[in-house]
C-alpha cells in the first residue's frame, strides 16, 4: 500500500481533511466525512501537505480560482474521465450531469455520470459541486446541499435553486 499523510484545512469552522500520497492530492474529505475514525487511517503531516494547505487557504479566501496542485486519482477509467471533465468547468461556472455526459463522449450515460460524480474523492479540487441538476437544482452533493451552496457562493454563483433530494439536506 502507497504511504499517505493527512492535515487538516477549516473554513468557516469546518475542518476538511486532506490526504496526500508522494504522487499526489488523493483526498479531500469533506466536514461530514472527516472524523476521528477516519484521521486514524492517517499519518498527520501537515508540512507533506503545505502545497495543498496553502492552495486551500487561498481558495477559502476567494484567490485562488485555478488548482495547480498534483493529483493522485484513483477509481475506473470511466470515473477517472468523469472527474478529468469536472476540471474543465471554470470557477464560478455550473455544468449539468448531461453536460458532462457529453463532454466524455458518453451522451446517454448521465445516470453513470452522476454516479461517478458522487464517488468523487477530491471534492472541491475536482470541482462536483459546480455539477446542477438539468433542471438547475442543486440535487445532491455527498457534504450535503447547504455545504455546496456555500461553495457556490464562495465563487460567486448565487443562480441556483436551492433544492435537491432530501438526503441531502444537511
Amino acid at each position: 500500500m502507497t504511504q499517505s499523510w493527512a492535515a487538516t484545512t477549516t473554513w468557516n469552522g469546518e475542518e476538511f481533511g486532506l490526504v496526500a500520497s508522494a504522487i499526489g492530492l488523493m483526498e479531500v474529505a469533506l466536514p461530514n466525512e472527516w472524523g476521528e475514525e477516519r484521521r486514524v487511517q492517517y499519518q498527520e503531516n501537515p508540512e507533506m501537505l503545505r502545497l495543498y494547505l496553502q492552495q486551500f487557504e487561498l481558495y477559502w479566501n476567494g484567490q485562488l480560482k485555478n488548482w495547480s496542485v498534483p493529483l493522485d486519482m484513483r477509481g475506473t477509467p470511466f470515473q477517472k474521465a468523469v472527474w478529468t471533465a469536472l476540471l474543465d468547468i471554470p470557477y464560478g461556472d455550473l455544468a449539468t450531469y448531461g453536460d458532462i455526459a457529453r463532454r466524455i463522449g458518453r451522451p446517454s450515460a448521465v445516470r453513470a455520470v452522476a454516479a461517478a460524480v458522487g464517488k468523487n474523492p477530491l471534492a472541491i479540487v475536482v470541482p462536483c459541486h459546480r455539477v446542477i441538476g438539468a433542471n438547475g437544482a442543486l440535487t445532491g452533493y455527498s457534504g450535503g446541499l447547504r455545504l455546496k451552496e456555500r461553495l457556490l457562493r464562495l465563487e460567486g454563483v448565487t443562480s441556483v435553486k436551492p433544492i435537491g433530494h432530501s438526503r441531502f439536506d444537511f
